[in-house]
């Protein structure tokens, strides 16, 4: 591990403990990752109540639930990128029901007003329904929501998605899932059934401390809504992947594409949900991930993009506390009182003089802005913007055309206009007229 200061450890030895000792929980794993290194991990209590040579640490499995979520999205952008779906296709496209005008994209992101569960009452039977017993249902569940009204979870959704990754490849879901993810990743203990050394899962009651065994859910057609079991170094190996993906397995684009927000959860701005993925607002950080809950399996993992911060945490108590909220101030304390020494600046190697011209400050709808050259390419930031905010970065598409490939105005044109004599009059980027001197939009550009 990488050494992080004595205080450091410290602190996140007591946040584990006052997470474990708040949720009651037999068994509970955490640590710290930077960009997939485990910086710090503890294990506290027993992974089996009932046989204490089982050993408990970053390589036990947990239930890590609707974690499994993540790995789904993955695999959807996966087929979006190989054009086999768009997002915006309907699951009837593809998967035959009588349900009409569901879109992948809302599934993804739960917005699409559809019922939580199978029909039927899973959860108290705890029996779950065959792939053919999961169509039939999908046809008779409720649209107990208008789609975009409201973010509202929903595993029925999950379950379709993972119908729909096995009819397009061709193979079980959880084939698939092996041969596009686990596999490659490197993943090996991360599996569909609990593999040894795993916890046991037991529920702690309201009015006493005897943990009682949980009974295993076999999930069925639900599987892809939630039965992975992993280790703490795997996910955060797959949040590694998440971070920064080996583009030969997911295009980073469609990676910082999955952390977007699609919607807020219960009309706050501290929570959110991207494509697959949850989305957590915490002293000025967005960490992207998810939390899991089976009977006797409570986890989160959360990551943080700009620092490749990971914090996770798996709890083997079905009552377990907060698991998003543990991850993260685990993360976030590593990152506000031990954070890595800022990179070096480097110097340029490159001035190309087509962009000379255009370096400077410039004038918009009286806002100031800096245009600058940074690695041979433009890049523009809005005068006095926090320094964390990213630039706008533009790519030559001919000698007076660019375009803005990421950061403020993603995607829109800048287009220079010069005069008779070859020098820059002004520029229009996204429509808006960008000056030397601040003018109103009424006053003309000095010729």
């Amino acid at each position: 591990m990488t050494d992080l200061l004595p205080s450091t450890t410290r602190a996140l030895d007591r946040l584990a403990v006052e997470a474990q000792v708040t949720s009651r929980t037999p068994a509970l794993v955490a640590g710290v990752a930077r960009r997939g290194t485990l910086v710090w991990s503890t294990a506290i209590g027993a992974a089996d109540l009932g046989d204490p040579s089982v050993p408990l640490g970053d390589n036990t499995q947990f239930l890590v639930a609707s974690n499994t979520k993540t790995f789904v999205a993955v695999q959807i952008m996966q087929l979006r990128d190989e054009g086999k779906l768009s997002l915006d296709d309907t699951i009837d496209q593809h998967v035959p029901s009588a349900h009409t005008g569901v879109t992948i994209r809302q599934m993804l992101s739960h917005l699409t007003g559809m019922q939580r569960e199978p029909v039927g009452d899973v959860w108290d039977t705890l029996q779950f329904p065959s792939r053919d017993e999961l169509i039939d249902g999908w046809d008779g569940a409720q649209r107990v929501g208008r789609p975009h009204d409201h973010w509202h979870y929903s595993n029925l959704c999950y379950a379709m998605l993972g119908e729909l990754i096995a009819r397009l490849d061709g193979q079980s879901w959880e084939s698939s899932l092996q041969r596009r993810l686990l596999d490659p990743l490197g993943l090996t203990r991360t599996t569909l059934s609990l593999q040894a050394p795993h916890t046991q899962q037991y529920y702690v009651p309201h009015y006493t401390d005897v943990p009682v065994r949980e009974p295993l859910i076999i999930k069925g057609a639900m599987a892809s809504a939630g039965s992975v079991c992993s280790t703490l170094s795997d996910m955060v190996r797959w949040h590694a992947f998440l971070l920064d993906p080996d583009s030969s397995i997911l295009s980073p684009d469609t990676a910082l594409e999955m952390r977007q927000p699609q919607a807020m959860v219960d009309g706050t701005w501290a929570a959110g949900y991207g494509l697959g993925l949850q989305l957590v607002r915490h002293e000025g950080r967005t960490w992207f991930g998810h939390t899991g809950g089976l009977p006797g399996g409570i986890t989160g993992f959360f990551s943080e993009a700009s620092s490749g911060t990971t914090g996770a945490v798996l709890m083997n108590n079905s009552a377990a506390k907060d698991p998003a909220g543990t991850a993260v101030r685990l993360g976030t304390y590593v990152e506000t009182h031990d954070p890595l020494a800022p990179t070096p600046w480097v110097p340029g190697t490159e001035e190309p003089p087509q962009l000379k011209p255009l370096v400077g400050q410039w004038f918009s709808e009286g806002a100031g802005f800096i245009f600058s050259i940074r690695e041979g390419h433009l890049e523009a930031r809005v005068e006095g913007a926090p320094a964390t905010t990213p630039p706008s970065i533009f790519e030559q598409q001919d000698p007076d055309t660019f375009r803005t490939v990421s950061g403020r105005e993603q995607g829109e044109l800048l287009v220079v206009r010069r005069r008779p004599d070859g020098s820059v009059r002004q520029f229009n980027w996204a429509t808006y007229r960008f000056t030397r001197d601040p003018l109103g939009f009424g006053e003309p550009t000095p010729e």
